[in-house]
């Protein structure tokens, strides 16, 4: 893999003071918003939630991305300080879900050398995917955000893990795993389960395992990513039937996303994108951040979601910064980076990371 995905814009540094204030009239949404991801599952009671959150208002956030915990209580608190709640949801991930373990083994994806990631997780334990190919799994999952976006406590559905297992780390990844991962090795590439490989027998006439180099097969990369693709369209459904917005934490740029895990989220029906620009995962510089937003929001604006939909259509899209990669002012460089390369605004990965510094530093950065 190299280590360059895309182009570097080349340019002088932005200066935090030439940026356009963002000062919505009463009851809009402001022109650049600033979200934070939070572990709801923290044993905190509703008064200490109240103040986490009234300390985010008071810096600028606009809404949180929680996952795990108490809804109405973190919701509650959340809204008391005015902040949008949207919930964080893993979708084909389901590591966490022990009914699904339980109950329906056979969910669970394949990889090339045919071991289940359910019995034989990849890289850490928590790493068990579902198949998007089954349509038990798609309607599991249906009801699952369905359920969400009809609870009045949820402003929005967040999705995350809604892709592959990742087939190439980052690249600052392998050596934590003692991996060289320059080509595609089976024991990461996924699914090869039955259903996945009678599907696409009936659709190209191969059995994918016949397959002789199936990482340089584009139309054996390409069912993989329509196949995910079709979950997150029945999911956007099951939201916009409820009337609740549907957002997604995604691989940095459309070009990545598809190589490392079978995403192709610029062909998603979602109405905001979070792509995790976590520049120290990649070796990177804080004007990657800067490269990754031109990507997406260019990619974004000229996808075709099918019957002519999509193309030209802006869809927001918010960069995903993470924190232990950004001293303060880093972070205000990161921020002004994004949005002067045209981010609807920025997300923190994760909201306890959050120093008094650091939001001295974001509110500095977003007036």
């Amino acid at each position: 893999m190299r280590r360059r995905d895309f182009v570097r814009t080349a340019g002088s540094a932005v200066l935090l003071g030439t940026l356009p204030a963002c000062a919505p009239r009463e009851g809009e949404e402001p022109s650049f918003t600033v979200w934070a991801w939070v572990h709801g599952n923290r044993d905190h009671d509703a008064g200490e939630w109240g103040r986490r959150f009234a300390r985010l208002r008071e810096a600028g956030f606009h809404a949180v991305l929680v996952g795990g915990g108490d809804i109405d209580r973190i919701s509650g608190a959340a809204r008391s300080a005015g902040l949008e709640y949207h919930h964080w949801f893993w979708t084909l991930n389901r590591n966490g879900d022990a009914w699904v373990r339980e109950n329906h083994p056979e969910w669970f994806t394949v990889s090339r050398n045919l071991a289940s990631s359910l019995d034989r997780p990849p890289y850490v334990g928590y790493y068990r995917w579902v198949c998007p190919s089954r349509g038990p799994v798609r309607e599991y999952l249906g009801g699952r955000i369905a359920k969400l976006a009809a609870n009045p406590a949820v402003d929005g559905v967040h999705l995350d893990y809604v892709r592959h297992c990742d087939v190439i780390l980052p690249r600052a990844l392998w050596e934590t795993y003692d991996l060289v991962q320059d080509v595609e090795h089976p024991e990461f590439d996924y699914c090869y389960c039955d259903v996945c490989r009678e599907q696409f027998t009936a659709l190209d006439g191969r059995d994918p395992l016949d397959i002789p180099d199936p990482p340089a097969d584009e139309a054996w990369r390409r069912f993989r990513w329509d196949g995910v693709t079709r979950v997150v369209r029945e999911l956007a459904d099951a939201a916009h039937e409820n009337g609740k917005p549907i957002s997604a934490a995604v691989f940095p740029t459309p070009s990545i996303a598809r190589r490392l895990v079978r995403q192709d989220w610029d062909r998603w029906p979602l109405d905001r994108f979070f792509p995790m620009l976590y520049q120290g995962f990649y070796l990177e510089d804080i004007d990657w951040i800067g490269a990754g937003v031109r990507e997406g929001v260019a990619a974004l604006g000229a996808a075709d979601l099918g019957g002519g939909r999509g193309a030209g259509k802006v869809r927001p899209l918010n960069a995903g910064l993470y924190l232990p990669s950004l001293d303060p002012g880093q972070l205000a460089e990161a921020v002004a980076t994004a949005r002067a390369a045209g981010a609807s605004g920025v997300s923190m990965f994760e909201m306890e990371g959050l120093t008094d510094a650091h939001l001295a530093a974001l509110r500095d950065a977003t007036v």
